[in-house]
């Protein structure tokens, strides 16, 4: 029993510590995330209008297309077709290793 007093206080102890919190984060004027108390920080919890979040997502590259997916899961699986009828080799038997300059010629 007293082995266990020492065990029960640390768990204790690590259970009741108070959390840490982390501070709030701030947005610059063009909505990117930004530490507060940076030039060009907004104040806390400002956020862009709907009119300014839509005009940057149009603003934004295109997805890629169903055809651009198809193509790379293509040449993925070839590649990896590719290594799966690869020969096999371990390298253990003598016969996996082509034969050297000296093979032939007795250690002695």
């Amino acid at each position: 029993m007293r082995p266990l007093i020492p065990v029960v206080i640390a768990s204790t102890l690590l259970l009741t510590a108070p959390t840490a919190l982390a501070s709030p984060t701030c947005k610059d004027a063009d909505g990117d995330t930004i530490r507060c108390g940076t030039p060009g920080a907004m104040p806390v919890g400002w956020a862009l209008s709907p009119q300014q979040r839509l005009d940057r997502r149009l603003s934004r590259p295109p997805q890629p297309i169903m055809g651009e997916l198809f193509g790379l899961i293509c040449v993925l699986g070839g590649f990896f077709a590719l290594i799966a009828l690869m020969p096999e080799f371990d390298g253990r038997a003598g016969s996996d290793w082509d034969k050297q300059e000296g093979d032939d010629e007795e250690s002695g």
